[in-house]
């Protein structure tokens, strides 16, 4: 600090409130800087398995229903959500212009996409 400053005995906070605060202020050598997420084989080893009985759920053995909401539907081409699908080959798609894409893909290319997702149709 200035000499006239430290002469006149004004006090000036520590922080201002204008400057950008460093990380290494915030968070001391040796603080977290932040949540820590556990990896799953993390909970895994965590858990002590000898102690619970088979019928309580643990993260290995909990089942689910099926969902209520219908799957999702993808782009064959682009892996897009698709809305439409081609009449003509099966193939789904996202916009037009993968529509205009799959109207002039030869028909063999049409198949391996078909297979791809273990739709295969013979067409004619």
């Amino acid at each position: 600090m200035e000499a006239e400053v430290i002469e006149s005995n004004i006090l000036l906070p520590q922080h201002l409130s204008f400057k950008r605060v460093q990380v290494s202020e915030k968070y001391p050598k040796g603080q977290a800087r932040g949540r820590h997420w556990k990896h799953l084989k993390q909970i895994l080893q965590g858990e002590n398995y000898q102690t619970c009985s088979p019928d309580d759920p643990t993260y290995v053995n909990i089942e689910t229903p099926p969902s209520k909401y219908p799957s999702k539907k993808f782009c064959d081409i682009t892996g897009c959500e698709a809305r439409y699908i081609d009449p003509r080959t099966n193939l789904r798609y996202a916009n037009t212009d993968v529509f205009k894409r799959i109207r002039m893909l030869p028909n063999e290319y049409v198949q391996r996409y078909l297979t791809l997702r273990n739709a295969a149709v013979v067409l004619k």
